[in-house]
């Protein structure tokens, strides 16, 4: 019997419909759905609270203290070749970073307690001399440090430069959190640029014994080499040949296959122990 139209089923799903939907369910059992990435499925270094240990961290080693936000007014010469470090992230007069964070300060809140030192900023950029800053620098510092609009400075100039690049990287690398804070550190301490001791020679040095997840590879493998390479570069500078911000902390981290930066964290830095909850 011929019928114009398709015969329904018992179902009264027409039986022309019923093969179709079939053979795409069968389809589909043999074509899983695309997967996040474990990068991509976790939170990234940039979540609020990641950002927030991330920034308590860096200040255990820094700083010696949880309280980052305490930290605004911090300045003194560490003896680095780097003049004054001061701030949040240890901007230097030497290398280029203070003067930005000033000038931008100076655009925000003309006459500014800081203002007048730009040209004196310009001038020691690239060098570990304090001309034109002593006496009275790190009073005024001390004195900028009270202001909101100087803080949030220092705030947006730390993002810019160094956290931000660092997330970025990172999550090209398809790095999960702890390695975001792997590179975000490497930054804060060797900065971005091309010597063979910056983050990049860092990176490089990593990638010739290891590959990223992005390339295909194991992300403890690979972090663990990042951090061979880091300790590298951190022997090769006296006034940061102490490896402990490395061995008992983001080691310790990795080790324990923290690769989310989850709490509890536990480390030391400089013999000193740290807990976050």
């Amino acid at each position: 019997m011929h019928l114009g139209h398709d015969a329904a089923s018992p179902s009264g799903v027409p039986r022309r419909t019923l093969v179709v939907l079939t053979a795409a369910a069968a389809l589909g059992a043999l074509v899983p759905a695309p997967r996040a990435t474990a990068a991509q499925a976790a939170p990234g270094l940039d979540d609020p609270a990641k950002k927030e240990t991330a920034m308590k961290l860096v200040s255990s080693a820094e700083n010696s203290s949880l309280d980052w936000k305490a930290q605004y007014g911090y300045i003194e010469d560490i003896g680095d070749g780097r003049g004054y470090t001061a701030g949040i992230i240890g901007f230097c007069s030497g290398t280029g970073d203070m003067l930005d964070l000033v000038q931008l300060y100076a655009d925000r809140r003309p006459g500014n307690v800081l203002a007048p030192y730009l040209p004196a900023l310009r001038r020691v950029d690239g060098t570990d001399s304090h001309a034109g800053l002593d006496p009275d620098f790190p009073r005024s510092w001390r004195t900028a440090a009270g202001d909101p609009v100087f803080q949030q400075a220092q705030n947006d100039e730390r993002d810019r430069v160094y956290f931000n690049p660092a997330v970025r990287r990172g999550k090209d690398d398809g790095l999960r959190a702890l390695g975001q804070f792997t590179y975000y550190d490497a930054i804060v301490m060797h900065g971005d640029g091309t010597d063979a001791t910056g983050f990049g020679a860092i990176r490089e040095r990593a990638l010739r014994s290891a590959r990223p997840p992005a390339r295909g590879g194991d992300e403890t493998v690979y972090l663990d080499a990042f951090l061979d390479a880091r300790v590298w570069a951190m022997k090769q500078e006296e006034a940061h040949s102490d490896t402990s911000r490395v061995d008992t902390a983001q080691r310790v981290f990795l080790r324990n296959g923290n690769l989310d930066l989850n709490p509890p964290l536990d480390w030391k830095v400089y013999g000193d122990s740290y807990h976050i909850g």
